[in-house]
């Protein structure tokens, strides 16, 4: 179990997340919070522990080190349109010169 003022840290850091997603979903009702396993064990934790009013931890297959707030609204459709949007974004011929960002790369010397 870690120390209470970590375990303070870290409930604090859940409600500004579910608060967040809250205000800008505001159709969606968040019902969790999604952890990795392993987070779950060292931080002390059982899933389905209740770490805040109506908000419960859920054992996910996310990344370690991360949490997700876990709601009952539809995220993969967004992140589908974005996606497609950014595919269509992409040009196919190039226009122009080509602009660096860090000045024009180094020459390329044969080797003696």
């Amino acid at each position: 179990m870690v120390d209470t003022v970590t375990m303070g840290k870290l409930l604090e850091r859940f409600a500004q997340g579910v608060a967040a997603h809250d205000r800008e979903n505001p159709d969606h009702d968040s019902w969790g919070i999604g952890m990795a396993s392993f987070d779950i064990e060292r931080l002390g934790l059982d899933e389905g522990e209740e770490l805040l009013p109506g908000i419960v931890l859920q054992a996910d297959g996310g990344v370690t080190g991360n949490f997700r707030v876990l709601c009952d609204g539809d995220h993969d459709a967004e992140g589908e349109m974005e996606e497609q949007e950014a595919v269509d974004a992409v040009a196919s011929e190039e226009i122009g010169e080509p602009i660096y960002v860090d000045g024009p790369p180094e020459p390329v010397r044969p080797p003696l």
